[in-house]
């Protein structure tokens, strides 16, 4: 554990708490994509279904029990109890189009063709996409609460901090994972315009709109 995957996974479990807060508080899912969520949530059991045989600290295992549990509690949130916010006319964009290449590509590049190796591979491609419907909302709708730029904000934060963490790693340890890395960059690179509307406009108090 160093400094830079600490931050990354503090800013992840940010974005947790501050998704929940916004749709507690506002009693509202509008502007939240219940299909990145749940993509999000098969991202989590696949990749951390080494739970059931597998032991690393307490740390590791509070972490993948959380992410598993916490995404599983904002599906029943969007699904059951606060559904009627939830509009899936604007929540369209097709998750075929991101499950089929993650499978394909867990299937041809992983490290081991092992089942619990390719659902990790799997997980690490998914993961890499599946803000695309969430980005897809807010390409359609053109503006979005401010509560869900920072919930935004801070995931895209959690996965950059890891790109320092990569580098890290790779000086001090020799480890190079190029799957991770490879994955972690595409992410990274699919916030850029996001963070460019996010820093020049809400941290400066206006609010979130996309050029037209």
């Amino acid at each position: 554990m160093n400094i830079f995957r600490l931050f990354g996974d503090l800013a992840h479990l940010a974005s947790i708490f501050i998704l929940i807060q916004k749709i507690q508080t506002t009693r509202s899912c509008r502007g939240i994509s219940f299909k990145t969520q749940a993509l999000y949530a098969l991202v989590f059991v696949t990749r951390y279904i080494d739970l059931l045989f597998r032991w690393v600290s307490v740390y590791n295992f509070a972490m993948k029990v959380f992410f598993i549990s916490s995404s599983c509690y904002i599906l029943y949130l969007m699904k059951y109890r606060f559904r009627p916010t939830h509009d899936p006319s604007i929540d369209t964009f097709k998750v075929e189009y991101l499950l089929g290449p993650s499978l394909v590509l867990s299937l041809i590049f992983n490290y081991a063709f092992e089942p619990t190796e390719i659902l990790w591979t799997f997980s690490i491609y998914l993961e890499s996409v599946a803000i695309f419907p969430q980005l897809f909302m807010l390409q359609r709708t053109g503006e979005a609460e401010t509560i869900t730029t920072h919930y935004l904000a801070a995931l895209g934060l959690y996965r950059a901090l890891y790109l320092p963490n990569w580098i890290y790693r790779y000086f001090t340890e020799d480890v190079v994972d190029p799957i991770a890395v490879t994955a972690g960059l595409v992410q990274t690179g699919l916030y850029l315009d996001f963070f460019y509307v996010y820093f020049t406009k809400v941290l400066h108090g206006q609010k979130f709109e996309l050029p037209a």
